[in-house]
């Protein structure tokens, strides 16, 4: 399934799920369901895109990461598509109807797990599909025109055209390093400083901050947003974590920089 999406082929859910039920002795519809919800997370786990549709659940067993990695050792078809929808480049797409666009932000779990410490899983199989979307820079340059766009109309339907006029692509006119891709406003004025993450991908991918940002948004809490935009290529649809990151995310270090000591 993955990889028919990947590749931009429709499929059916429905047939692929009975054909499933018709092997499986008295597994119901729901538990053949909730596995492939296991199964986005596991993607998600080894550095691949989720399944569509399939809201990543990580309380999977052991033996199922086992599996998933046995499926993927040597498939080249899946690795060929991944790739190619990681590193697709991007055009800039025009805001149809903002009312569309806008979602809530994912509920958090309802009981909060304490992260395990680090323990490495060195596995052939994983993969860094998501990190590479996350270099795509046509990608995050297109992402971030959009949401230009989009707060321009916003303050534009809110009678604030003068605001409007004033959005700014910061990341474009000053450079990355300020923490924050664009410069909004809210109604009454106040500065609302926006960092865009893009993805092609659904809702619940993983994305990846620097600690600029990170630091960005705990000193302007108060003025901070950072707008997940997803489904880029197919239906843009964006919600907002207003606030410090930490606030909303767990955040994993994944990446040290190295120096020489003296």
């Amino acid at each position: 399934m993955l990889t028919l999406e990947l590749n931009g082929q429709r499929y059916n859910k429905t047939e692929y799920a009975e054909a499933l039920m018709g092997k499986l002795d008295g597994r119901s519809r729901g538990a053949v369901e909730f596995k492939h919800c296991n199964i986005s997370a596991v993607l998600l786990t080894l550095g691949y895109p989720s399944i569509i549709g399939y809201k990543p659940r990580s309380n999977y067993q052991a033996e199922l990461l086992d599996v998933v990695e046995s499926q993927l050792s040597g498939n080249t078809g899946i690795d060929a598509a991944a790739q190619a929808a990681a590193e697709r480049p991007a055009i800039e797409i025009a805001v149809n109807e903002p009312r569309t666009v806008w979602v809530p932000a994912p509920k958090p779990a309802k009981v909060r797990e304490t992260a395990p410490e680090y323990a490495p899983r060195f596995s052939p199989v994983r993969r860094d599909y998501l990190a590479r979307e996350a270099r795509n820079r046509s990608l995050g340059r297109a992402g971030e025109l959009f949401v230009l766009e989009l707060e321009s109309r916003r303050l534009h339907a809110e009678g604030k055209k003068v605001l409007s006029e004033r959005v700014e692509h910061i990341a474009a006119s000053q450079g990355d390093g300020l923490g924050y891709d664009i410069l909004s406003f809210e109604s009454d004025g106040r500065e609302r400083l926006i960092e865009v993450k893009t993805t092609a991908f659904g809702e619940l991918t993983p994305f990846y901050v620097s600690r600029n940002e990170i630091a960005r948004s705990n000193a302007d809490a108060d003025k901070y947003r950072l707008y997940r935009l997803f489904d880029f290529r197919v239906k843009p649809r964006v919600f907002q974590l207003p606030r410090a990151i930490g606030s909303h995310c767990a955040l994993d270090p994944v990446t040290y920089l190295a120096r020489f000591s003296a």
